[in-house]
């Protein structure tokens, strides 16, 4: 019986990839969780409860950044490093971890870890999974280590920090802000360094290259390489999309900010105008999944909180460190609405015709992620007397695994917390992951039912 069982689950995860990934990021945030658990992870020599330890390891595996207690004064370096290990995995993808990690030991890569580094990775072929590792790897080293640099310096030498502390601290800065997590090791998180362009635009920087996703990113990275070798010079309809949406959305997002908060005392108000539009710029990069904040979350106008949850909502690029349901749904939703307006026969958008199958899928991700937002808000509404924008918020923001927070998590009780985390989790491995991965079995159906037009509006 237990061979039995055992044969069943082996076939089922090889069969379905995408349960192993469920499974994979699900032992990691329970190792996490145990690791966090212990006395000597915590700064006062003390156990920390299980559900505090659990929030506090999801949110670090799903790179969201939402926090039941301070990282920098209830941790200890023991603590902090097992949040920063957490960090790294996460974003860069626990079956992409492990399958680079089979490559580099043994030398190739078995079928089963390359069709669940596919299912990480997004890539399009398997023969491309060894490249896509490779370039993922390098990507984030390159990316986190120059970033690491640059804080370290502005830390040691306009702060007067010390050699340590500097470094570490623009290290933990650095890994967190690339994968999209949010962590910080300040009470503020980096509300002091507001109008400090030489802390928020590297920040930023990070943030932005970690939400475009690792296929954008290396197509961007070898557009050069691939124009000289094969001499083209065009774009995939991915990376036009991603780049396009993003940039609209971070331009929109500033200048909405920025309008809304312009006279606020508690937020935008004492700034100077090139300070205002620098905090503007970062609030709107930050609701890409990152979770910094330069200015009191709790104090923006209701108005800017319901744009902060859409663009949060909207999230990053996919098969990268960001949530949300990702750029590129939006815009391919935003393209079949123009589509159907106008009465045109099929949704095209930059010389491309989409496919109906990502237009199925594009629709399927936004309502299921609008039925677990809704549900889930009504659950937490029932248990708190918080103000409604404020819990609507903050489960956008653990869904979106974005980190920024009105300042009610950690006033939220255990179950309303153990809520968060199933959000979290869900928005990290995806709701068509998770669906995929809960399904018993693949329907195949040989026959279509007669078709009938119901009526529409």
């Amino acid at each position: 019986m237990r061979g039995w069982l055992r044969s069943t689950s082996r076939s089922l995860l090889a069969t379905h990839p995408a349960r192993l990934v469920v499974v994979a990021f699900g032992l990691v945030v329970l190792i996490g969780t145990l690791l966090l658990s212990l006395p000597v992870a915590a700064e006062d020599r003390s156990a920390t409860g299980f559900v505090p330890s659990l929030f506090t390891a999801t949110s670090a595996v799903c790179v969201t950044g939402l926090t039941v207690v301070d990282t920098g004064t209830h941790w200890s370096a023991f603590g902090e490093g097992v949040i920063l290990a957490l960090i790294q995995v996460g974003g860069f993808g626990i079956m992409t971890l492990a399958s680079l990690l089979a490559l580099l030991v043994v030398g190739r890569l078995r079928l089963r870890l390359q069709l669940t580094a596919q299912v990480e990775t997004k890539t399009l072929g398997l023969g491309d999974v060894r490249r896509v590792l490779l370039g993922v790897a390098g990507t984030t080293l390159i990316v986190e280590l120059s970033v690491a640099a640059l804080l370290a310096l502005r830390f040691r030498f306009g702060y007067d920090q010390g050699v340590g502390e500097s470094a570490y601290s623009a290290l933990f800065h650095a890994v967190s802000a690339f994968n999209n997590a949010g962590f910080g090791l300040h009470v503020d998180s980096l509300t002091r360094y507001a109008t400090d362009p030489w802390v928020t635009v590297p920040v930023a920087a990070a943030v932005i290259c970690g939400g475009l996703g690792f296929p954008v990113l290396l197509e961007v990275l070898r557009y050069r390489h691939r124009r000289r070798v094969s001499g083209r010079r065009g774009w995939s309809l991915h990376a036009k999309l991603t780049l396009t949406t993003t940039a609209v959305l971070l331009v929109a997002g500033a200048a909405l900010t920025c309008a809304l908060e312009w006279s606020n005392g508690a937020t935008l108000g004492p700034f100077g105008t090139g300070e205002k539009l620098l905090s503007g710029f970062f609030h709107s990069a930050m609701t890409r999944t990152a979770g910094f904040n330069a200015v009191d979350i709790g104090a923006l106008h209701p108005a800017t909180l319901l744009v902060t949850s859409v663009l949060m909502f909207i999230g990053g690029g996919s098969a990268g460190t960001a949530g949300g349901i990702k750029v590129t749904t939006f815009a391919v939703l935003a393209v079949a609405m123009v589509a159907e307006v106008r009465g045109e026969p099929a949704a095209e958008t930059m010389g491309r015709r989409i496919p109906p199958a990502a237009l199925r899928q594009a629709l399927t991700v936004a309502l299921l992620a609008i039925g677990l937002v809704i549900s889930a808000t009504v659950v937490l509404l029932t248990m708190t007397q918080e103000r409604f924008e404020a819990v609507l918020f903050e489960t956008v923001s653990a869904f979106g695994t974005v980190g920024l927070s009105t300042g009610i998590t950690a006033d939220l009780p255990a179950a309303g917390q153990v809520v968060l985390v199933l959000l979290m989790f869900v928005g990290r491995v995806g709701p068509i992951t998770l669906v995929s991965a809960l399904a018993l079995r693949e329907r195949t159906r040989r026959f279509q039912l007669p078709e009938e037009r119901p009526v529409i509006g």
